[in-house]
């Protein structure tokens, strides 16, 4: 008898807390109609794995101390629109009336306008950019800051980490700062501690510990997907770029990894700036505000045009729906042509619906996805979207030399956007990310070419091809895709 009461109370228990945890997951702020499903869904089929799952992965929280001292850093920083002398900056000036809604979108997230006065150039390949990155640290006269989600102790690594110690050892303070998680083999390496003794001041972002303790207090797999790089407060990188050989070691059988990095010269990287500043002092105990409080650096006086630039810096601690506003407004935007490529795509409602309507209005897009991804999830959650974007007539191409690990989308052949984010909800909800905007028809022009290039190792996905899968691999990728909010 006892031991049926026991039973019965253990039930009834059990009931009770799927159903607060239920509660919870309906009551949670900023969250989509189809994930608050797919979450009761999982608790309610799953007994207790279902609400650990949810404790653990259900809620967008980097813990609340982290995010009120975030805040706190953040709310003090000052604008770079407000530095000394950026008068002498033009804010937007090179971007048409047709186009500066656009910078509206990106100023709503990180307060940053428009800058101008920039120029920049896109290096031919992963090489190319370490290769540049390690030669402006070299001729670096003040200081380097550096951040990756990704940093490996291999060769392309190595030459960066000798660079900002070659720099630290002639007096430039160099502070270096890279994901825990994705970067755990470079700060536990000889490197990292080389570094250290040399005098680069190092910061592990978002540190795991103890993974039971960390999970208590807020989602371990929140990490900083940054890749950020400003060099004497003028030089800085933006694209998708890891600090790693294109071998990737980590996931040879994937590689080369391919990606896209542009150097900036010029304002916007007292923007970036900002967001490495930000970062830094959330983790560490080192004030470097009063870099962004100093005049913003002349404008270069070399011959040739310049461009506007913004940065789009968002995150767990920005406010919710930035990064996929930022890119449903380009979407909707063109007018012409518009040409993406990322190797994650696991989109929300809208941003699917706005990709099929830019195709029915007429626009020629283009999609560029890796034929082989690293993630077999993402990869069956992307190709349940491919039905409906090809009905609307959206070319899709699988890109067949290597993981193409580019995020880029380019518009009318005027305006880009590059960075870090990718087109699913982990960038979009969960990680850090960084982007920038510009409008240059010539740099956007190069971008455009290095996609035809991608679209050139690449194989076309036929409708017909898509309508011939077996039922059992529909069923997959439409599963998969079904448990896209929750993943």
């Amino acid at each position: 008898m006892d031991q049926g009461i026991a039973a019965i109370a253990a039930i009834v228990l059990h009931f009770a807390l799927q159903a607060a945890v239920i509660v919870r997951a309906l009551l949670r702020p900023h969250r989509d109609p189809a994930s608050r499903i797919a979450w009761v869904v999982v608790i309610a089929a799953v007994p207790v794995l279902g609400i650990i799952a949810y404790l653990l992965f259900g809620e967008v929280s980097i813990g609340r101390r982290r995010i009120e001292k975030t805040r706190a850093v953040l709310s003090r920083l000052p604008k770079p629109q407000d530095a000394p002398g950026s008068g002498a900056a033009v804010f937007g000036a090179e971007v048409p009336e047709r186009h500066r809604h656009l910078f509206r979108v990106g100023a709503s997230i990180s307060g940053f306008e428009p800058i101008g006065g920039n120029r920049a150039s896109l290096p031919a390949d992963s090489n190319a950019v370490i290769d540049a990155m390690v030669a402006d640290i070299d001729a670096a006269a003040d200081h380097v800051h550096l951040l990756f989600y990704i940093w490996l102790p291999d060769n392309n690594g190595c030459r960066v980490a000798d660079a900002l110690i070659r720099a630290a050892g002639r007096g430039v303070t160099c502070r270096a700062m890279a994901d825990d998680l994705g970067s755990r083999l470079m700060i536990h390496s000889e490197h990292w501690r080389r570094m250290a003794s040399a005098g680069v001041r190092l910061a592990r972002a978002l540190p795991i510990g103890n993974p039971l303790l960390r999970a208590l207090r807020g989602r371990i797999d929140l990490r900083n997907h940054r890749k950020i790089v400003v060099i004497d407060d003028r030089i800085t990188y933006c694209g998708s770029q890891n600090c790693a050989d294109p071998d990737f070691a980590i996931k040879a059988k994937f590689a080369p990894w391919v990606d896209a990095m542009v150097r900036f010269e010029g304002p916007i990287a007292r923007q970036n700036q900002h967001l490495f500043a930000g970062d830094w002092m959330a983790h560490v105990d080192d004030d470097i505000d009063d870099l962004l409080r100093q005049p913003l650096p002349a404008l270069s006086s070399d011959a040739g045009p310049v461009m506007s630039a913004q940065a789009i810096g968002t995150g767990p601690t920005v406010r919710w729906s930035a990064m996929p506003e930022m890119f449903e407004t380009l979407i909707y935007t063109a007018r012409r042509e518009l040409t993406i490529t990322t190797p994650y795509y696991v989109p929300d409602e809208s941003m699917q619906s706005a990709l099929c309507a830019c195709a029915r209005r007429g626009v020629r897009t283009t999609l560029v996805f890796p034929a082989r991804n690293d993630s077999w999830i993402v990869a069956a959650a992307s190709r349940s979207y491919y039905p409906d974007l090809l009905a609307a007539g959206v070319h899709i191409f699988e890109y067949v030399g290597g993981l193409l690990h580019t995020k880029s989308l380019t518009l009318d052949g005027e305006v880009t956007l590059i960075g870090s984010a990718n087109m699913d909800r982990r960038s979009f909800d969960l990680n850090y990310e960084n982007n920038i905007l510009y409008y240059d028809p010539a740099l956007t022009a190069a971008m455009r070419e290095r996609q035809r290039a991608y679209i050139a190792r690449s194989r076309p996905v036929i409708g017909s091809d898509v309508e011939a899968w077996s039922w059992r691999r529909r069923l997959w990728n439409n599963t998969v895709a079904v448990l896209g909010p929750v993943l």
